[in-house]
C-alpha cells in the first residue's frame, strides 16, 4: 500500500479528532462489530469499501467508513489514492453534544428577497421543491426538522369584542392567550381607544377596565358598550 493512502488515513484521523473536539457523539454505533466491506481495488471508481493498510509491525488492517462519510478512490492519476470526505447517507441516528462549546458555521449566504416555500414535502431531497423552509429543533428528541414559514408561530395576533353588562370590568379572552406588554395590546370602548395602564390593566389573558369618577375624565361601563381587544405578540 502506497504512502499516499497512509497520509489520507492520518488526515482522516485528525478530521475525526477535530469533529470530536466539538463534543461527544452519541447514538452512532459504539459497540459490537461492523461488517467488513469489500476491498477497494486501485484504479476503480468507488465511493465505499475497505482500504487495506499495513501497520509498523506488518499487520494487515482495514479502514472503512459509514454513517455519512464518503470515500472516493481515484481512477486515473494516483490510482492508489483514496480520499475521505464529509457527505453521504446517515445509516444511524447521529447526535453531536457540543457540551457547552460553540458549534457554528461561517460563510453562510445572507438572503433577503427569496420567497417562502409552499410546496415542501417531508423527507424530500434538494431540488424537488421551491422556495425556503426554516430549520427547527425538536426539543423532545433533538431531531432537526423543517417548517414552512406559514406555520411558524413566532408572531401571533388576536382580536375579540365583548358586549358589556352594566359595570362589567373584567374581559377574559377566549382560549386564554398570554397577553404581552401594554405596547402590544390595544383596548377600545365603542370605537374609542382607551389609555393603557390608566383606563385598563392586563394580567395573563384578562383585560380589566378601570373606570374613573374623577372629572373631566370620568367614565363608567354601561350595558351594551362594545369593548374590543387587539393584541400582537
Amino acid at each position: 500500500m502506497k504512502t499516499s493512502i497512509l497520509f489520507k488515513t492520518i488526515n482522516f484521523a485528525f478530521l475525526v479528532i477535530g469533529m470530536l473536539s466539538f463534543g461527544t457523539m452519541r447514538a452512532q454505533q459504539t459497540t459490537g462489530d461492523v461488517t467488513k466491506a469489500s476491498d477497494i481495488v486501485p484504479g476503480t471508481t468507488t465511493t465505499g469499501g475497505a482500504i487495506r493498510v499495513i501497520d509498523n509491525r506488518g499487520t494487515i488492517k482495514y479502514i472503512q467508513t459509514q454513517n455519512g462519510v464518503t470515500i472516493l478512490s481515484n481512477t486515473t492519476n494516483d490510482v492508489t489514492t483514496t480520499t475521505f470526505q464529509l457527505g453521504g447517507t446517515l445509516t444511524n441516528d447521529t447526535f453531536i453534544d457540543v457540551d457547552g462549546n460553540v458549534f457554528g458555521l461561517d460563510g453562510i449566504e445572507l438572503i433577503s428577497t427569496e420567497t417562502a416555500s409552499t410546496d415542501a414535502t417531508t423527507e424530500s431531497d434538494h431540488g424537488t421543491g421551491t422556495g425556503y423552509t426554516i430549520l427547527v429543533r425538536d426539543e423532545a428528541t433533538g431531531a432537526v426538522k423543517k417548517l414552512l414559514a406559514s406555520d411558524l408561530d413566532l408572531v401571533q395576533s388576536g382580536q375579540e369584542s365583548f358586549t358589556a353588562t352594566a359595570g362589567q370590568t373584567a374581559y377574559p379572552l377566549t382560549g386564554s392567550p398570554e397577553l404581552p406588554a401594554y405596547s402590544q395590546v390595544w383596548v377600545y370602548r365603542n370605537g374609542v381607544k382607551l389609555i393603557a395602564n390608566v383606563d385598563y390593566t392586563i394580567a395573563s389573558s384578562t383585560v380589566t377596565l378601570v373606570p374613573s369618577a374623577v372629572a373631566p375624565n370620568d367614565w363608567a361601563v354601561y350595558a351594551g358598550d362594545v369593548i374590543e381587544v387587539q393584541y400582537v405578540r
